[in-house]
């Protein structure tokens, strides 16, 4: 194994769900704020699961997001 390669392969992956979550984060709350579901004061919790089945990866990452 390159560690090398692996960690440039890891990287690239988490840049993509990065990138993909922040946008699909920031749509849903906007939709929201136009609803009026949301007021904009919130703290919002998250999780978000990570998992590689092939290596027996299941870890659930939990956070706060705080719209104000």
């Amino acid at each position: 194994m390159d560690e090398e390669v692996l960690n440039i392969q890891v990287r690239k992956f988490l840049k993509k769900v990065g990138i993909q979550s922040q946008r699909e984060i920031e749509q849903a709350v906007k939709d929201h704020l136009k609803k009026g579901s949301l007021s904009g004061a919130e703290k919002l919790d998250a999780s978000m699961l990570l998992e590689v089945p092939e290596i027996g990866l299941k870890v659930s990452i939990e956070g706060k997001i705080e719209i104000e």
